[in-house]
């Protein structure tokens, strides 16, 4: 789960942003449920050609399942998240915030900053005027 840097990949299959945003509206519904494909199309605002291609992709990893039907004469598509995609889902937000927690701590082997970067953590060093800069040039008078 972890990249040579120590810090944990990301399932790529799930990482792309339209796929991700597919998994996590599916997660949300309860294990065993499913949507139609209309509604996820309407709920994610995607073009029917791009969610079939990212449903296509998911549904080769595993992740989702589709079972097409007929409601009277009218076709019907159905999309779930599956348990193996559910799995995956979760290992996915775990990784994320596994990142997220590095970034925050700078661990994890992350690289230190740049000497600006460390100037506007620390505090020295300036980076923009301040306000009372600012208040100073619009005013002709220091703040």
């Amino acid at each position: 789960m972890t990249a040579g840097g120590g810090f944990p990949e990301l399932d790529p299959v799930i990482h792309a942003q339209a796929r991700l945003r597919v998994v996590t509206a599916l997660s949300t519904l309860p294990e065993g449920d499913e949507i139609t494909f209309p509604a996820l199309r309407d709920i994610l605002g995607m073009t029917a050609g791009n969610l079939s291609v990212h449903l296509s992709k998911l549904e080769g990893a595993g992740y989702v399942s589709t079972s097409k039907t007929h409601r009277g004469r009218t076709p019907v598509t159905y999309v779930a998240l599956t348990r193996r995609g559910r799995l995956a889902f979760d290992d996915y937000t775990t990784a994320i915030r596994a990142l997220l927690d590095a970034a925050g701590t700078g661990a994890a082997g992350a690289a230190s900053p740049g000497p600006a970067a460390a100037s506007r953590i620390s505090g020295t060093g300036r980076t923009s005027p301040s306000s009372a800069d600012t208040d100073a040039e619009e005013t002709g008078h220091p703040s």
